[in-house]
């Protein structure tokens, strides 16, 4: 049973006065992950609007020890911070339970410029819980493509859409075989806290990716995060599903989808109310480009479909 909304701790390790955008994903999400994780943690940073957010030392707008990082380093730096706390507890230095090492990164600190890092720290299965806050480009940036743009979105690199399909990481970071590995949405707080308990409580590296509708990027209204990222879900464009040693669970309402009691809405809503899509909306090919987008749908569904099927 998926923990309800009521039923989270009234806790807070995101304070407030922070400098994040109104309706902004990333800080719904770690509201949330504060909750599940507590105070006995360290946090880690590679430049984000996360970073931009949490304004100036020696005040912070999080309420963890948090450590500002090179892009590329989440995986190496969380691995080195893990052991120096195994260390200085074999020492004798540090008493009671370890700190939860865990790197608050977005898609381009994941997907690209800190994908050797992690691969290598997830290779070695190091104690860290790595979170993707994906808003699907380089928002804090300007609005850059990345790996994880889907095909015929604008941004400012690929200013007439781009025309390559995201990657999935989330699987690929599966095929690692890491112990757990999780996709979540920040429509959904209770699937996300309860997949964030499980991994803190999971020994060995883990990996929860949160969908995270950045509006100055996506182009929607900021009072409109939580539906646009629910209208993700219900079209198929972000899977809910969690692994445990390999073996693949969907969470509702993605697993109705999966197993076929429920059709996935068409994706052309979901685009018209996403003014990065509007140059694919208005082309005299869009009715073949949104065609494009459906079947990259399409073909995940099917393909997670059959992926879950593994058991070994």
């Amino acid at each position: 049973m998926t923990t309800s909304i009521k039923q989270l701790p009234d806790i807070e390790q995101v304070l407030s006065g922070n400098g994040a955008c109104g309706g902004c994903p990333a800080t719904m999400g770690l509201r949330v992950v504060g909750k599940a994780l507590g105070s006995n943690a360290i946090m880690l940073l590679t430049p984000s609007c996360a970073v931009a957010s949490m304004g100036m030392t020696p005040k912070l707008g999080y309420n963890w020890p948090c450590i500002n990082i090179c892009f590329a380093s989440a995986g190496s730096s969380a691995s080195g911070i893990t052991h120096a706390v195994e260390i200085m507890q074999e020492k004798g230095r540090l008493q009671g339970e370890l700190p939860t090492v865990f790197t608050w990164t977005g898609d381009g600190g994941t997907y690209d410029i800190g994908f050797q890092a992690l691969s290598a720290a997830a290779e070695r299965n190091d104690n860290i819980i790595h979170f993707c806050y994906n808003n699907e480009a380089y928002s804090n940036t300007g609005v850059q493509r990345s790996g994880a743009t889907p095909r015929g979105c604008f941004t400012t690199t690929t200013p007439t859409g781009k025309r390559q399909p995201k990657k999935n990481l989330a699987l690929l970071m599966l095929e690692h075989n890491i112990p757990y590995v999780a996709t979540a949405n920040v429509a959904y707080p209770g699937d996300l806290y309860d997949k964030v308990v499980k991994a803190k409580n999971t020994p060995g590296t883990k990996y929860i990716e949160i969908l995270a509708p950045c509006y100055l990027g996506w182009q929607f209204d900021m009072s409109e995060t939580v539906q646009m990222s629910r209208a993700a879900v219900r079209c198929g464009a972000w899977l809910l599903w969690e692994a445990e040693n390999g073996k693949i669970n969907f969470n509702n309402p993605s697993a109705r989808i999966i197993s076929g009691k429920k059709a996935a809405e068409p994706v052309d809503e979901y685009l018209m109310n996403q003014g990065r899509f509007n140059r694919l909306l208005k082309g005299p090919d869009a009715t073949q480009r949104i065609a494009e987008i459906q079947g990259d749908i399409d073909r995940e569904i099917a393909f997670m479909r059959e992926r879950a099927k593994i058991t070994v």
